[in-house]
């Protein structure tokens, strides 16, 4: 079931929420952004993926639809698999939050409460205004990010996010079933309704929900209980999480907050800095929590989230990526049909796919299409050798990340151009080209186009769920 909001909720989440937006539609008003904002992982805005949106949030960069530029191109699908915008904390974060916040309240020193003005205000005046019913739901600026998303690509691919083709449901719209991925999908739909100039009147949403394509993990035996339920899958997790760095970070923010050692756990300290996260993406303030750590503290708690992200979403365990068959088939699929040749009696297919779910989503299939893999995997001891690592969830999977497949109808064939949270990225293999001819990307991924059967790969059987540890 929904969380059900009274009215005093409503009002409190719209006053919490209304400043995000104004500051991203003017083109002059840029938020005080902490300096440790490009390290928050998954809880990342998609604003620090490109921040060029802070001045302009509908600016589109034409340039990077990258067709050969002697070929006659023009694109004639679109599949973008997107990740739900900005959201509130998940109960087991809030949980923790109001732990920590009362920890400090009640234990932390007030020796140097004079001296320090954030360390009074964290003491004094901050409250943990989280509620356990906000649980994981879609903020404002979440709505905004897919709103805005909707337009910018409404106005680099005009032919195919056309209201002519959402009026005669020529367009696809799948999404999880999770609220906040309902919500970001209205939202979207939102956004090419005020593209077309239509903001008098709101649009009728349409959508279907489909988890067996955008929750496959859910599905996947093998993942479940390989990985998920697994203790010893995430070793590499744990043994960092306890580790010298982390204990380090530990003694460090403990000091700072006038708290004993043993009484900050590692949760608790993961806590504050979600606690900086999340009062930027939600209400693009700078909170006094990001004055708890500098930058090597925040590539350190990074280090420990992408930790996570690798062994449990992407390359750590070959399953991981092997869940994802099912959307990697569907998008194929739909491109083989978008460019093979058609007789006149024949359907047009349709020119765009718009599939919206989780950063759970998105991993395993960059993983299974041989992105950002790095030559030695990240592990607990070399924390200090991963510094130029590719695999940076903060760069991959910000909220709203999306991966954009586009298929051009050219002279000497289709081609096919990727994109990662709107800038160009080539295919393993194919690094010379901006947008290779569809076969020899087909060629690349021959093995999985034949193979990757998901109920071989995952034992035929979807058992049970596992816990809750969506990012």
């Amino acid at each position: 079931m929904f969380p059900v909001f009274t009215p005093t909720h409503r009002l409190l989440l719209a006053a919490l929420t209304l400043v995000p937006t104004r500051l991203l539609c003017s083109s002059s008003a840029v938020p005080n952004i902490p300096n440790i904002a490009v390290y928050f992982g998954t809880k990342s805005r998609y604003e620090e993926v490109n921040p060029h949106l802070l001045q302009d949030v509908l600016s589109v960069n034409a340039s990077a639809l990258r067709p050969p530029p002697g070929e006659s191109c023009y694109p004639v699908h679109l599949t973008a698999v997107i990740r739900h915008g900005s959201r509130f904390p998940t109960v087991k974060n809030i949980r923790r939050i109001h732990k920590l916040s009362e920890l400090i309240r009640k234990d932390a020193s007030k020796s140097s409460e004079g001296s320090v003005g954030w360390l009074r205000e964290l003491r004094s005046s901050w409250e943990p205004w989280y509620t356990e019913e906000m649980d994981g739901q879609l903020v404002m600026k979440g709505r905004d990010d897919l709103r805005f998303l909707a337009r910018r690509l409404a106005t680099l691919f005009p032919s195919l996010l056309s209201e002519e083709n959402m009026r005669k449901g020529k367009i696809r719209f799948a999404s999880s079933s999770k609220h906040r991925c309902v919500n970001s999908m209205e939202a979207f739909q939102d956004g090419l309704h005020q593209h077309w100039s239509h903001q008098d009147s709101p649009p009728v949403y349409r959508h279907e929900v489909d988890d067996e394509l955008m929750r496959f993990f859910d599905r996947c035996h093998g993942f479940v209980e390989g990985v998920e339920n697994n203790r010893t899958a995430l070793i590499e997790v744990e043994k960092f999480k306890h580790g010298e760095e982390m204990e380090a970070l530990r003694r460090r923010t403990a000091e700072k907050l006038g708290l004993h050692f043993h009484r900050l756990t590692p949760d608790l300290v993961e806590a504050a800095f979600f606690l900086c996260t999340y009062e930027l993406s939600i209400k693009s303030l700078h909170s006094p929590w990001c004055f708890l750590f500098d930058e090597s503290d925040a590539k350190v708690l990074e280090y420990k989230s992408d930790l996570k992200n690798f062994w449990k979403r992407s390359y750590g365990h070959v399953i991981n990526s092997l869940s994802s068959c099912p959307l990697f088939h569907h998008i194929f699929r739909t491109l083989d049909k978008a460019g093979r040749p058609r007789r006149s009696t024949e359907a047009a297919p349709e020119p765009a796919s718009i599939l919206i779910g989780h950063a759970e989503t998105l991993l395993p299939l960059v993983s299974l299409l041989g992105l950002y893999k790095d030559q030695t995997p990240p592990t607990a001891s070399n924390y200090h050798s991963q510094h130029g690592r590719s695999f940076r969830t903060s760069r991959i999977v910000p909220y709203a990340a999306n991966l954009l497949f586009v298929l051009y109808d050219c002279q000497r064939g289709p081609r096919l151009q990727l994109l990662v949270n709107e800038k160009p990225e080539h295919f393993p293999g194919l690094h010379t080209q901006n947008a290779p001819l569809y076969r020899d990307v087909r060629a690349t991924y021959r093995h999985l186009l034949d193979g990757c059967d998901f109920d071989k790969e995952c034992e035929g059987r979807a058992q049970g769920r596992g816990p809750n540890t969506e990012l």
